[in-house]
């Protein structure tokens, strides 16, 4: 009887120790996404004036860019930690990690009406991006890169079954999250309606229409909305959307990348809209 007693406290502690290991494990991660990594975005970072906790550089990597780093981090009083190789690969999230690291709070999503603010402020007509499951973080981070640079007041993403911000999309971005309002809501079509109400436009990509996106008015309260990877704008949004548009394809290949269609539709809507 003791014996079995003894068996039951130990498969029972022993499973108290898996889910505390679990637990761990789900804490390093989360914290293992609070990171910013690479020299350029590291430098994006503090540009911006965001709050970082502290920033790690490797033994020796006191050249280039990275001195630039280490002066722009003392002046604003932030704390400089140097580790050897090994501990800094361990941290890294990227192979490409340039020697820093930068450790800061979760990234802070805004509400869709600090978007249509921010177009307020600059006196422009809202120009929003609106994802609709991107599920490969590069993808979504060339997307932002690409949005700051076309003059996108924001972007809404899903928080279901697609990329949030980590630091591997902030260092493909090149630091642009640091500069773009990113919304993540809970229902693209319930956010779709918000922004019709609020006087947008929506445009959907997707190649069974008839419709150039050189041969629509991309002028004026714009949305655009991108789709999934693999099967594009769902059924539901894409009947949301106030017109369709696609883009000629004339090789074998029938589909572009995410990032790439999103790129040239919203340089469109830059060239229509200047």
């Amino acid at each position: 009887m003791k014996d079995n007693n003894k068996i039951k406290s130990k498969n029972y502690n022993s499973k108290k120790e898996q889910i505390r290991k679990s637990e761990n494990n789900q804490q390093e991660k989360q914290n293992f996404d609070d990171q910013v990594e690479g020299r350029n975005s590291v430098l994006e970072l503090l540009e911006s004036g965001k709050d970082i906790n502290k920033i790690f550089i490797t033994k020796g990597e006191k050249h280039g860019s990275i001195n630039k780093i280490i002066a722009k981090a003392k002046e604003n009083g932030i704390i400089i930690v140097e580790k050897d190789k090994n501990q800094m690969k361990q941290m890294a999230q990227n192979e490409n990690y340039q020697g820093v690291i930068a450790i800061v709070p979760p990234y802070e999503y805004c509400e869709i009406e600090d978007i249509l603010d921010e177009a307020k402020r600059k006196n422009e007509d809202p120009f929003v991006l609106i994802l609709d499951g991107i599920e490969d973080p590069h993808n979504l981070g060339s997307i932002i890169r690409t949005a700051e640079t076309a003059g996108v007041h924001g972007i809404i993403i899903p928080k279901r079954r697609a990329a949030c911000v980590n630091s591997t999309v902030n260092k493909v971005s090149a630091g642009a999250v640091q500069h773009m309002k990113i919304a993540r809501v809970t229902n693209i079509s319930d956010s779709i309606e918000k922004l019709k109400e609020a006087g947008l436009w929506i445009c959907g990509t997707d190649i069974n229409t008839n419709t150039y996106y050189n041969q629509q008015d991309l002028t004026g309260p714009l949305g655009i909305v991108i789709g999934n990877e693999g099967s594009g704008i769902s059924e539901k949004v894409k009947k949301n959307c106030d017109f369709l548009v696609k883009i000629p394809m004339k090789g074998k290949v029938n589909s572009l990348n995410a990032s790439v269609s999103a790129g040239i539709v919203m340089y469109e809507a830059l060239r229509q809209r200047e």
